[in-house]
Order: structure tokens, then sequence, then C-alpha cells
């Protein structure tokens, strides 16, 4: 039976996991492999495995659709969750779940604390928070981890790559780039943020906690620092959000900081401009 199971590993932060989770000890399925809203082979498939920890990496991660497929954005990230949460619980699991900014509204004006009260704005984040809440009430055994601004070396295929990729796709193309100056976030990079969840499953003490890489920016200014650490010389329009046709409210200012991971033994992620720098050579 294996140790480690993967939901979503077909993702950007799935993806880091499966590199670096030992391979003898882990399964790892991607959406086309096993949908988590597919409730009968979920359970099939958990009560097979009988694994120890489970990280769901999956989600409906497209903040605008979520908006108009209000139904399924509910589905992937509740209800599928739900019933994720006691599956894990019945075979003394433990639960990573995976969460984001995206909880809050924003008004905070400095980033927030696992302590700070969510209010989501959108669909999206509402769905997310009502996964949370299912985590916290049926798995005992659960790691709920919020992160922001996440991007990797295989990026979201529901978002047409990591925002990273489509600053460089832009940029390199010639296209104008405008980025909003009015949303600030910490860029997250996701090998980053795989390792210290490996790190964190491993302490065993369960509950809420925020991973993000140090620091926090604009989306203007990391797409500014994106082109310059990339050796491009493509002017970066700054827009504010209103100039920008989008379905969905987002926090105007939602970084995280974490004041539970030093309980945990765990320092916080390096500065994001280190791990994006780090990120780019990789390219």
């Amino acid at each position: 039976m294996p140790r480690f199971l993967i939901l979503g590993a077909g993702g950007q932060l799935g993806s880091e996991l499966v590199e670096i989770l030992p391979a003898d000890e882990t399964v790892a399925l991607t959406r086309e492999q096993l949908d988590i809203t597919d409730f009968g082979k979920v359970q099939d498939t958990l009560t097979k495995l009988r694994p120890k920890v489970v990280f769901n990496c999956a989600g409906f991660v497209r903040v605008d659709d979520a908006e108009e497929k209000v139904d399924e954005a509910w589905r992937v990230n509740a209800f599928a969750v739900l019933f994720l949460a006691k599956i894990c619980s019945a075979l003394d699991a433990a639960l990573v779940h995976i969460s984001t900014d995206y909880v809050f509204d924003g008004k905070k004006n400095a980033p927030y604390t696992e302590l700070d009260v969510p209010n989501p704005l959108s669909v999206y984040g509402v769905t997310k928070l009502m996964g949370e809440f299912f985590v916290r009430a049926y798995c005992p055994r659960h790691f709920i981890v919020r992160t922001a601004g996440l991007y990797g070396r295989r990026g979201s295929k529901a978002k047409g790559g990591s925002f990273v990729d489509r600053i460089l796709q832009k940029a390199k193309a010639g296209e104008t780039l405008r980025v909003v100056t009015d949303q600030v976030t910490n860029p997250t990079y996701a090998r980053d943020l795989a390792k210290h969840l490996v790190k964190l499953v491993e302490t065993e003490k369960f509950g809420l906690y925020h991973i993000a890489n140090r620091g926090y920016c604009s989306w203007h200014e990391f797409a500014s620092t994106i082109v310059q650490l990339a050796g491009l010389d493509s002017p970066v329009e700054p827009v504010r959000s209103n100039q920008i046709p989008l379905k969905a409210k987002r926090p105007a200012f939602s970084a995280l900081i974490s004041v539970r991971l030093l309980s945990a033994g765990l320092p916080p992620l390096r500065h994001w401009r280190e791990a994006l720098t780090e990120f780019l050579q990789g390219l």
C-alpha cells in the first residue's frame, strides 16, 4: 500500500510533489485518471489504496469562469472535498488540502494571518472556503494550506499556463502587456510550496497554515520583474482593475503571512524575488 496519494498530479503543484515524494511510496493520479467529483470511483480508489496521506491538489481554479459555472465550482471545490474528507477520516488518513488567498476580501491592507476572518468576494473564494470548512469538520487529521499567486514549471492547463508563462509568451511575441497595479499578492513558486508541504506532513501538527513566498507585490510589479529578469525589454503598462473586464471580484490586498509555521518547526519560505530568479534560470 502506498504511503502517499496525490490527486491533481498533473497540475503545477501536484507535478512538483510527484518529483519530491519517493516514487515507490507514492501513487499520483491526474484529473484524467481520477476526477474527484466521481464519488464512487474516489471511494473505490482510496479504499483500495488506503494511503496514509492524501494531497488534494485538484480544484476548479478558473476564477472568472466560476462566476458562470457555479455548479461545477461548488462540485469540485466544496462537495468533492466534503466527500474526500469523510473518506480520509474513515481510513484514518491525513488530508492535505490546498486553499487560496481569495478567501479574504483584501480590506485589511496588510498580509493576512491564519487568525484573520475570511470574507470571500467571488464564487471561487466562497467555494474554496466551504471546502476548508468541510475538511475541518469531517477530517480530524488535516492540513489546510492557503497559498497565493502560484506558478510552476508545469503551468495550470485551465489557465493556459502559469502567470509567468503567459507574461513571457506575450513579451517574446511583442504583445502589449497590461497588468493591474491595484491587486497585491505573494508570487509563490510551486516547487518551494511542495517542499514545505512534505516537511509539514512529517510534523503531524495538523491545522490551518499560510504558506507563500515571503514578501508581496502587485501583479504589475511581478510582471515587470519577470520581464526584467528574463532579459526582455517589453514595457509593462500599469492599469487598474476596473480597466480590465473581469467577471469575478478580486481582493485588492490578499498577501499571506504565517503565525503558525514556526510552531510546527518550519521557517517561512524564501523571498519571492529569489524564488522567481531560480525559476527563470531553470527555464
